[in-house]
């Protein structure tokens, strides 16, 4: 679990999305996901730990400041109410191979130094299906592959992207991580003005719910506030080729309900293809 917040001076922000997405040695991604409330926490710390089982993978679950000291009433759940996340350990060494595959691209779970199911654990890249060490290039290039489309077929695991308000209109508000409170109480008052915006909070961060680009396309613009230079941002527009309209904050503190309705507004009354070009200029929301 990493927090987003300032290391200097302990604030909130959402300052590492594009490190947890990135910043692994080589081509090598991970599931990224990330808590909505003080209490989402739990639920999103649980899912993490049943898709690291599941899929054989580091999970990061991204939090803030914000939902560190933060509190809301939570019904502690009992522990027979929670999903089992159960582990099938490989026990017969019949035709067992450490980098075989399951149809999920994972590999089988084996304890060391079972008689007939050892295998080599480390850093050095291992040669499919045999698990032995390996420097051939093409090897290299299928493993990373493999990696790939195992993180990418948990899409099909994580629920569907939920859309708070109309299924379509003017505007779409994409948030994640401790903004929720912010921005959903903000498209309430606006929804009360008889304003056509909509509000998808994003929990799963890689991969992006399966359904999250015919949600994009539904939308004439899509406002995307985050406490940072913009990092959502990029990744929804490089993954979807979708403009977006920027709010972007770095002071420590939570994001405003009053600027992000001021915000708003501005982008609701703006041309689409000025509000753009005024974004690509570095004149967008401040």
């Amino acid at each position: 679990m990493l927090p987003n917040q300032s290391p200097a001076e302990a604030k909130t922000e959402q300052a590492d999305l594009l490190f947890v997405t990135y910043g692994r040695h080589g081509e090598a991604p991970a599931p990224v996901i990330a808590a909505a409330t003080p209490a989402d926490c739990f639920h999103m710390a649980y899912e993490a730990a049943r898709i690291a089982v599941k899929y054989m993978t580091p999970v990061y679950l991204l939090t803030d400041g914000y939902l560190a000291n933060g509190s809301e009433p939570w019904l502690v759940p009992e522990s027979k109410d929670l999903p089992a996340i159960l582990v099938h350990f490989r026990t017969d060494p019949e035709n067992f191979y450490p980098y075989s595959r399951n149809e999920n691209n994972v590999r089988p779970w084996a304890i060391p130094g079972v008689p007939g199911l050892e295998h080599r654990i480390g850093g050095l890249e291992k040669q499919n299906i045999t698990g032995n060490v390996s420097y051939d290039p093409d090897n290299h290039d299928a493993m990373i592959h493999l990696r790939a489309e195992k993180v990418k077929g948990i899409e099909k695991d994580i629920p569907l992207q939920e859309v708070y308000g109309e299924q379509s209109g003017d505007l779409l508000v994409i948030s994640w991580g401790g903004t929720f409170g912010a921005v959903r109480s903000t498209v309430d008052k606006l929804r009360r003005s008889h304003h056509k915006v909509s509000h998808a909070h994003l929990r799963y961060l890689n991969p992006f719910p399966r359904n999250l680009c015919d949600i994009l396309k539904n939308f004439k613009k899509v406002f995307v506030p985050e406490i940072n230079l913009g990092q959502l941002a990029k990744l929804l527009k490089s993954e979807f080729l979708v403009p977006v309209v920027q709010f972007n904050r770095m002071r420590g503190l939570p994001l405003k309900s009053t600027e992000l309705e001021k915000a708003i507004i501005e982008t609701l009354s703006k041309d689409p293809v000025a509000q753009i070009e005024s974004a690509v200029h570095g004149k967008g929301a401040k």
